[in-house]
Parts: C-alpha cells; structure tokens; sequence
C-alpha cells in the first residue's frame, strides 16, 4: 500500500464532510449486471462508507475493509449496524468466504497490482460481480479550472491520479477495464457512465481539496498556502463534474 494510499485519515471527518456519495443509479446498474440476488458483498478500500451505504439500503450484508483506522472509526458513525467492518489492506485480505459481489469505490488503484485480479476472483463466487467505480471531481468551467491550474503551480502541477496502466483519457476503454479483459478470471467486462454535476461554494471546493491525496502530501504550511491562492481566484460558488465511471466484470469459474 503506497504511502499516498494511507494519507486520507488525516482528513476522515473532511472525506465525510465534502466529498460527494454515490447515486442510487449505481446500485441499481450493480445489482442489474448481477442478474441474481446479491446478499454478500466485500468492500476494499471503503473509507468513510460513502459507497457503503449505498449497499447496505438495499439489504446487501456488507463487509467494509479499509487499512485506515481513522476512516473506520468515521465510517462506524455513518453505516447500519449490520455492516460489518475490518481494518486490513487490501492484499492482507484472504480467500476464504466468497461474496456475491467485491467492489471498490474510488480505491482500486491504491492496490498492489501483483496478483490482483487473481485476489479479487478468490473473494468471488462462480459468476460473482465485481465492480469498481469513481471518477475524477473537476471544476465545470474550463477556465476557471486553468485558473486553480495556475493558482496551484507554484506548489503543486497536477492534482489528479494518471491511469494506471497508461491508458490514455480518449480510449474507450478505460482502467481497469483494460485489465479485466486481458484476466483470465473475468469476463463480460462492461463500462458505463453515470453524469453528474454538483454545485457548491468555493469554501466547500477547497474543503474537497483539502481530501485529495496530492494535498495531504504537502505540508501543512503549503498545503494552507495552496489553498489560499486557489480560494482567492474562486467566485463565491462553483459546479463540479463529478461523473461516475463504473467497470463491471463477473468471475469466471476456474481457469
């Protein structure tokens, strides 16, 4: 687990407080592909649980496992009871139970890619689902994003995660699309797009910000430096994209 990976539970109660949840269309895509009752469902990388309840409303007994105490502990205030919660990083989680589902909200490119796909297919039932979904929140508005762009330069150049296998942005397919159709374990690989925008003020974008990995690296006297300089070229409110990609891919029975 990179060390950017465990940077978010410095900001736990922000995470719940500014990032957006998931819409009920995404459940409802989910639960569609599946194409039987999903009664068991694992969670990697789960965070504060804002993919977490989406699930759990719609009677899924779901595990949520996440390496990060911190984002646990903020998790355990927002989720039903019936959840059931582990602390553990993806790669120390073992094949043994089989879910209906496993899905990451967000979170699978944090993960080791060793053996990946072959992890994922052993926490799976024969033509389990497995879903990953999340996607980049930008500001609508070209110019001002080449505003913050140039706000932010001093400190920062990007603050957006490149694909992880290289994929480029205009490729119809998309990670990790692309490495769910070359697994022997999955087939069926599907992608989808769920739009969204959202709009809030410039002190809530900042506060979004302040959740973003490539910040909570800085240190914290940059890090404030940065967003004084992007909130001074903020009008008082902003709409975000914040359009959720979404790959599903159901498991093979053995290779």
């Amino acid at each position: 687990m990179p060390d950017r990976a465990l940077s978010f539970g410095a900001a736990a109660q922000a995470y719940e407080r500014f990032r957006p949840g998931y819409p009920e269309e995404l459940a409802d895509l989910v639960l569609a592909y599946a194409g039987r009752p999903v009664r068991t469902a694992l969670e990697i990388g789960a965070g504060t649980g804002k993919a977490t309840r989406l699930f759990a409303r719609r009677g899924v007994a779901v595990t949520a496992t996440d390496p990060d105490a911190a984002m646990l502990a903020e998790l355990r205030r927002h989720v039903p009871d019936e959840v059931r919660v582990r602390q553990a990083a993806f790669e120390q989680l073992r094949a043994g139970e089989r879910h209906d589902l496993v899905y990451a909200a967000a979170a699978l490119h944090w993960t080791d890619p060793d053996r990946r796909w072959e992890r994922i297919a052993g926490l799976l039932a024969s033509g389990g689902v497995f879903a990953s979904f999340g996607g980049p929140l930008r500001l609508a508005d070209p110019a001002l994003r080449d505003a913050v762009a140039a706000a932010r330069s001093e400190f920062l150049a990007d603050d957006e995660i490149p694909s992880p296998d290289g994929t480029p942005p205009e490729a119809g397919m998309q990670w990790p699309g692309t490495e769910l159709r070359a697994s022997e374990w999955f087939t069926d690989v599907r992608q989808s797009e769920i739009a969204r925008r959202i709009t809030m003020s410039a002190d809530d974008y900042v506060g979004l910000l302040s959740t973003v990995s490539a910040y909570l690296e800085l240190p914290p006297p940059v890090r404030d430096q940065v967003f004084r300089c992007v909130r001074h070229v903020l009008p008082g409110t902003v709409e975000v994209t914040s359009d959720v990609t979404v790959h599903l891919a159901r498991r093979t029975s053995q290779p």
